[in-house]
């Protein structure tokens, strides 16, 4: 299968975008919060330039990425330990029966 090409708007300009089938809806929806968090940047005037803006919406967005990646790994962690807890008080409680 080959890749299709889907059409863009980010910050008022169009850009072409090869995009494997099926994967259509999350590439223009990745567009949008792309846009939004562009559109946020640079109206508070803080950043100047498209590529100034398109860096830090990049930074920003893939601080968050890292965050809850972090968190999923941490909740994972967590998991693992209350499990292993579980059998231990399961255990425990066996030796008391």
């Amino acid at each position: 299968m080959s890749n299709e090409t889907i059409f863009v708007k980010i910050l008022d300009k169009d850009y072409q975008v090869a995009c494997p089938p099926g994967q259509e809806k999350a590439l223009i929806e990745s567009a949008r919060a792309l846009d939004e968090r562009m559109r946020t940047i640079r109206n508070s005037g803080s950043v100047i330039g498209l590529e100034r803006i398109a860096v830090m919406a990049g930074l920003n967005l893939s601080y968050e990425l890292l965050e809850a990646t972090e968190k999923t790994s941490s909740r994972e962690i967590d998991d693992d330990l209350l499990s292993e807890l579980s059998e231990k008080l399961d255990q425990a409680l066996e030796s008391f029966s």
